[in-house]
């Protein structure tokens, strides 16, 4: 709790925040910016929200009741970004001026002034209900519906191994507060855009098994991209797929960002440590679910993947 106190000092002793979000944003860092700019928006202080990509139209709710405030910055604060590669091109120029980092990623580069990174944490979401808490600012439905969202998506509606019992009390106090869990569940987890289905579509065709059926991978290209007329949203729990199927252990994801660079989503078994599998490329993120960026054409970053995992999964014995 100490770590919290002297967070909420330093965010009491300043003020015009600026908070940065990563790009291709997801649900735990718009949630976790939102929260935390409505929260120093009740102490009275300026607080805004960046981020270089569109907002997907699904997460809108979140900045319904956020101030449109301008201001030069005097603070500056990133939420969810373990690397300042990942703020984006749009927010590259404040790279080196991030006065502090709030992110639970274990891989985080520490590249902030000061870091604060609690990495037992499901999602970031929850270490912003306890910066919040020690603010002493009260939680009501605005910022309660933003926190449960951001515990809600990172944990997959807490599925995944990540979800810890912090994960279920934090959620459980925001629906006390007003969070509406079964409307965000809803739209987070239930509703699909027919652009979606046809991304799902084209990915189950690409479907490909290795290391004995342990192993599944699902592709989409650039050209497959556009046909579908997919947005940035839609991409949203793709990379969940190949991991979903029975026996599976190791599900991967490879995305085509543009022409000869493309992005790869692992997703692991508990026992499988996806984050030292992506190492290997730069890469990182948490043991079950990781990702790095690789180029080249797609048969020889397939190719490269398959590898690595062959190889961990013979040393681990798995």
């Amino acid at each position: 709790m100490k770590i919290e106190i002297d967070i909420a000092k330093i965010l009491r002793d300043n003020n015009n925040f600026y908070i940065l979000t990563h790009k291709s944003p997801d649900g735990d860092t718009l949630g976790s910016a939102a929260a935390l700019c409505l929260a120093l928006q009740k102490m009275g202080k300026n607080s805004k929200i960046l981020c270089s990509d569109e907002i997907p139209k699904k997460y809108e709710f979140l900045f319904e009741h956020v101030k449109n405030q301008n201001f030069e910055p005097g603070y500056i604060i990133s939420v969810d970004v373990a690397d300042t590669q990942l703020l984006g091109e749009n927010l590259s120029c404040y790279a080196d001026r991030v006065d502090l980092c709030i992110d639970h990623h274990l891989m985080n580069q520490q590249f902030a002034r000061i870091s604060y990174v609690e990495s037992g944490f499901a999602a970031t979401a929850e270490i912003i209900y306890e910066i919040i808490n020690a603010l002493g600012v009260t939680i009501d439905a605005d910022i309660a519906n933003c926190i449960y969202t951001g515990i809600s998506t990172d944990t997959g509606c807490f599925r995944h191994s990540n979800a810890t019992s912090h994960s279920y009390r934090v959620a459980a106090d925001m629906i006390d507060r007003g969070a509406k869990a079964f409307e965000i569940n809803k739209i987070m987890f239930d509703t699909k855009s027919r652009a979606k289905l046809s991304l799902e579509k084209i990915a189950l065709e690409s479907l490909e098994f290795f290391c004995g059926n342990k192993c599944a991978m699902i592709t989409l290209t650039n050209d497959e991209i556009m046909r579908s007329g997919a947005r940035s949203s839609d991409f949203d729990g793709l990379s969940a797929i190949p991991r979903q199927i029975e026996g599976v252990l190791i599900g991967v994801f490879i995305k085509e960002e543009q022409t000869g660079m493309f992005k790869v989503s692992i997703r692991t078994d508990a026992a499988i440590d996806a984050s030292e599998i992506c190492a290997n490329f730069n890469g990182g993120g948490h043991r079950c679910a990781a990702g790095c960026t690789i180029c080249g054409d797609l048969a020889d970053v397939k190719k490269g993947i398959i590898l690595q995992i062959e190889r961990y999964m013979r040393d681990a014995e798995v």
